[in-house]
């Protein structure tokens, strides 16, 4: 019988992967908080410009969007969920950025994007890709609807660091950058670089430790 500590791991795992009710919405603003770091460095590689078309793809409650929105005039963007609490904390969170038409936010399948083919000029996704299904066929999709010449853009954490974390033996598909460039190179993407940071951060616990994280920079 599994002890209440392993159950707790395996519910804030769940939590992590796809926030659902009350307990999810405290979950995505300790995430928003903890990750924003990350997610600002990911957002800085896209080197976004003017009249960029941007998709993300597992926003969380995205109050984040004005830092990718700021970066350039005329710009759109496009969130992609697989948790309807977050897709619908986001709509609220941004209703300004819609009603403006520079923001909308879809619920998908986490498998199946749907947008045709060289749709976006810039994609991001941050702290997700350990959850992805079938990963070769996931970034395979990716690279049909980024625009040739456009940048994909992941942040993620070290494998080294997430393996010290409890919660991460629960439905944690966990990497490393080699990992990472193996994966790239099975969609045919470009490596413009991998750049590595590390930062400080509040773990579940309350305890500060420095995360070591990653952004991969994947042009088509």
């Amino acid at each position: 019988m599994k002890n209440h500590d392993e159950d707790f791991l395996q519910q804030l795992a769940k939590q992590l992967s796809c926030p659902a009710n009350t307990e999810g919405i405290e979950v995505a603003n300790n995430m928003h908080e903890n990750n924003i770091g990350m997610t600002r460095k990911t957002i800085d590689g896209l080197n976004i410009s003017k009249g960029d078309l941007i998709l993300e793809l597992g926003h969380g409650n995205c109050k984040h969007l004005p830092e990718i929105l700021s970066r350039a005039e005329h710009t759109s963007y496009y969130g992609l969920e697989i948790s309807e609490l977050m897709q619908k904390q986001a709509s609220v969170a941004n209703n300004a950025a819609i009603e403006a038409n520079r923001a909308s936010f879809h619920l998908y399948n986490g498998n199946n994007i749907p947008f045709s083919d060289n749709t976006f000029s810039k994609i991001l996704t941050v702290n997700t890709i350990y959850f992805w299904e079938s990963p070769e066929d996931f970034i395979k999709e990716i690279y049909r609807v980024l625009k040739p010449g456009g940048t994909f853009a992941i942040g993620f954490a070290d494998k080294d660091f997430m393996e010290s974390l409890p919660f991460t033996a629960y439905g944690f598909d966990l990497y490393s950058k080699d990992r990472i460039n193996a994966l790239a190179e099975a969609a045919h993407f470009k490596i413009k670089e991998i750049s590595s940071f590390t930062e400080k951060i509040t773990s579940k616990a309350g305890d500060e430790v420095e995360r070591l994280f990653y952004v991969a920079l994947l042009e088509k």
